[in-house]
Formats: C-alpha cells, structure tokens, sequence
C-alpha cells in the first residue's frame, strides 16, 4: 500500500525538527526542576536521586516493553509515549500551582514518565532503521544528538532568563505547548512497517519467550556482547560525571542560576558542534574509532578538566568536550547495531542492550551522590573520567570490540 505521507530522510527531518522544539520545552522543565530540587532540599543526593527516579524505569522496563514494541505499531508507540509525558508535566504543573508540590512528587512523576520512556527509546530507534538506509544512520544519529544539544544551549539561558518573570508555572506551559510540535510531526509522517526476517520468525512465542530472546541473541554473538560489556563498565563512570555537573557548578558559585546555565549552555554547544559535524561528515567509516576515541576524549577532556576546574570559563571547557564527543560515542554505537540486527527485532534486541548497559548507569547516579557527601565532588569527578578513559581505552584490546563491525554480517532491513 502506497502512502503520500512523507517517508525516507524527507520524513526522518519533520520528525527530527519536530523532536528540536519538544525537547526544548522538556529541557528548560528539567532546568527549573534542577534549581527547585537545589534550593529546596541543598542537597546532591536528592538530585541524584531525582535522576535515578527518571531513568529506573525506563532501564528495567526496557526489555518488556521491546516486545511489545515489535508486536505493536511503532508509530503510535511513540505518540502515545509523547502523550503520557506531556500528561507527567501537567500534573506537576498543578500540583505546584497549587501550592502542593513536594519533591518526593517529582520522583513518582519521573518513575512514571520513564515508564512511558520504556516504550518510546525501542520504538524510536527500530523505526528509524525502517525509514532510512543504513549508510544514513550515523548521520541520523548526528541530527538527533544536535537536536538535543540545540536544546541544551537554549533551555537554560531561557529557563534562567524566564523563571524570574513567569517562574516554574510558565516554563512548564511552554513545555505542554512544544509538546504539539513532536506529536503533529508523528501524526504527520509515514513509518515502513519492518519486513519479516526468518530470526523474527524463530523468536515468536510467549511474551516472556520473546522478551528473554532479547538477551539471548546478545549472549550468542561475542562481540555484541562485547559491545554491551563496554558501555557497562563505562556507564558508571560516564553517570558520575553527568551527575555532578549541576551541583559541582551550583556549590561553586553560591547557587548560581546563570553560573549554571552558562556552563550547561557551553556544554550544549559542545553537542552542536560534534553533532553537526556527524551529521555532514557522518562519521569515521569504522564507528568503533568513534565509539572509542570519543569516549576517552569526553572523559580526558570533558569530566576530568570539570573535576580539575575553579572556575566558570574552565568548567566551561570541560562541558563543551564532554558534550562534543557525546554524538560520536552514541551514534556510533547504536549505528553498529541498528546495521547488524534485524529491524523486526530491533526492539527487543536493542531494549536488552538497553537495560544492560543502563543499570550501570543508574549504580553510577547513585553513587555520584554517595561519593560527593564523603569526598569533594571535584575529586570525585577527575577519578571518574580518569575510569572511564581507561575504560574505552580497553576496547581496542579486545579483538571481540574493535572489529565488531567486521566480524558481524549486515541485516537486510531495506
């Protein structure tokens, strides 16, 4: 069946466009969330722990919610998925009009925000490998690190510039409204259903036999295991960083709200930078030289110069690495897997990745903050990115990481 709806890279950039507007309104409510969570409570556990909160689900609901996002149709996965968010925002949004709102809200929105979240990461990425050709997914990538980066630069001037005019109330208003330009981009653009592959056909069966093939078809390739087990070990290091930014920046400059968000802003353009060069160059050729040589930049340059800083214009240049090489390790990744595992599988294979390499991210939240309260968080974030460097450096020792893409035969999923 034939669609006028459009489809392709045509269609990949209304979705993406439509993604630059709705995370700006999700990132400037995370900003305002930041500053509320700080002043209210002064401390960097509960910020890691809101952090926590917001990914728990997400990561233990991941390899459930894959199968069911290769049963369903993606597309309305993921507008549902954008619905049920914009719904989390609007609760907070009364709960705080009304004088009402507790931190310990915000938790149990976060863990039902990331539910949904659970759902729409599968989905997503399993419906872009249906809509474009595969030498187009690290570009793809690229756009949607930019986007996100676009969104970092601008969230936190506006946040900062607007919570003193219109405060938490109308950040969150401009959240529900840029919340319209992702669901109608949905409405508007076709997905390709993905076609059946005779893995898919194996894997059938019970929900819990489908779920657990996730980990399964991992388990048997060594170097998708491989893979996983790098981005386990490196989470963890990866998370303390991005954790303690705010609070590194915020106990710094006496709760500084332009302080921050001159450096988050820095670090956003950071993130365009690289993005934008991903998404013209498209990367190295071999994305494992991405993957492994923009790790150990983000973490040499990135977390450790932000643990060795005093002051904003250093903090500020340890943002902008973390953030630059942030595109070249993601995209790269998940452009490995999305060329090598077949599309109509896609969502639970890439949903046990997921929870896989995402658990020890949140052990890596939850320990930013154990470890700020005993040591200083400067210490704290310079042995991190020192763990993490050494971390990817280690991929290139192994035969199983290094030569993943040569060693795994392409999907036929165009």
């Amino acid at each position: 069946m034939t669609t006028n709806r459009p489809s392709g890279m045509r269609g990949f950039t209304i979705l993406w466009l439509g993604q630059i507007v709705s995370l700006l309104g999700s990132a400037m409510t995370w900003f305002a969330f930041t500053i509320w969570a700080w002043k209210t409570t002064g401390s960097v556990a509960s910020l890691s722990i809101l952090s926590f909160f917001a990914f728990l689900p997400s990561v233990l609901l991941a390899p459930l919610a894959g199968t069911f996002v290769d049963r369903w149709n993606r597309k309305l996965v993921m507008m549902f998925s954008d619905a049920a968010t914009a719904i989390g925002t609007l609760t907070v949004l009364i709960l705080y009009a009304t004088d009402n709102l507790q931190l310990w809200h915000i938790y149990i929105v976060g863990i039902l925000a990331g539910f949904f979240t659970a759902f729409q990461y599968p989905a997503y990425t399993a419906a872009m490998t249906t809509m474009l050709p595969k030498d187009q997914y690290a570009r793809a990538e690229g756009m949607l690190g930019l986007a996100a980066a676009l969104s970092g630069i601008l969230a936190p001037v506006f946040a900062a510039a607007l919570l003193g005019k219109i405060g938490m109330t109308g950040i969150m208003l401009i959240d529900l409204v840029t919340f319209l330009a992702a669901f109608g981009s949905l409405l508007w653009i076709h997905i390709p259903k993905p076609a059946t592959s005779e893995v898919g056909l194996k894997s059938r069966g019970t929900v819990w036999q489908e779920t657990r093939f996730g980990f399964q078809y991992i388990w048997e390739r060594p170097n998708f295991l491989g893979l996983a087990m790098l981005f386990m070990a490196a989470n963890v290091f990866l998370a303390i960083g991005a954790t303690l930014i705010a609070p590194l920046i915020l106990s710094g400059t006496g709760n500084s709200e332009s302080a921050l968000a001159t450096v988050q802003s820095t670090g956003a353009v950071g993130g365009v930078v690289g993005g934008g060069l991903l998404s013209l160059w498209g990367g190295p050729r071999r994305r494992i030289h991405g993957v492994l040589l923009g790790g150990i930049g983000a973490c040499l340059l990135g977390v450790v110069w932000l643990g060795l800083g005093r002051a904003i214009l250093v903090w500020s240049i340890g943002s902008f690495f973390f953030s630059f090489f942030e595109p070249f390790v993601e995209s790269g990744n998940l452009a490995i897997w999305q060329s090598k595992v077949e599309a109509d599988v896609q969502g639970r294979v890439l949903s046990a990745q997921h929870l896989l390499v995402r658990v020890p991210y949140l052990l890596g939240i939850l320990l930013a903050g154990l470890l700020a309260e005993r040591w200083s968080i400067s210490n704290v974030l310079a042995a991190a990115g020192i763990g993490g460097a050494l971390v990817f450096l280690s991929g290139y020792v192994f035969r199983a990481v290094h030569e993943a893409e040569i060693l795994l035969p392409d999907a036929q999923n165009n």
